[in-house]
């Protein structure tokens, strides 16, 4: 499915095609994520596309550094991340894609982030 995502302000639009159908939609329940409770769409690497914004796009990554988590610098709002779980995909907010309401695919399951390999150590 080829969709559009976008802030709150409209400043940052991207073209996505979604690697999964949304009924696969998942939250994670790492630190950070499940401070931003946004449920995420699967992207694979090349079928993201900033179509406008890139400039208004900042970054925020922690930890393994592995995980790049975008918003925009305007409203503030998630649009996309970069997996730790499997760095040639993204995350896209759910809550971002046009026409969709994340309310509608509830109940919507939690990816453990608590326990990923990563931050295992030997």
């Amino acid at each position: 499915m080829k969709t559009n995502v976008s802030c709150h302000c409209g400043a940052v639009v991207l073209e996505v095609t979604l690697a999964e159908p949304l009924s696969e939609a998942r939250r994670c329940d790492c630190s950070f994520c499940r401070r931003r409770g946004t449920p995420a769409a699967t992207v694979a690497l090349p079928d993201l596309r900033i179509v406008k914004g890139h400039e208004a796009l900042t970054v925020y990554s922690f930890g393994t550094h592995t995980a790049k988590h975008h918003f925009c610098r305007v409203c503030g709002i998630y649009t996309h991340h970069q997996r730790r779980s499997n760095p040639n995909e993204y995350g896209v907010n759910m809550g971002g894609l046009d026409g969709i309401n994340p309310a509608e695919f509830e109940p919507i399951p939690w990816h453990d982030g608590v326990n990923h390999p990563s931050d295992q150590k030997d």
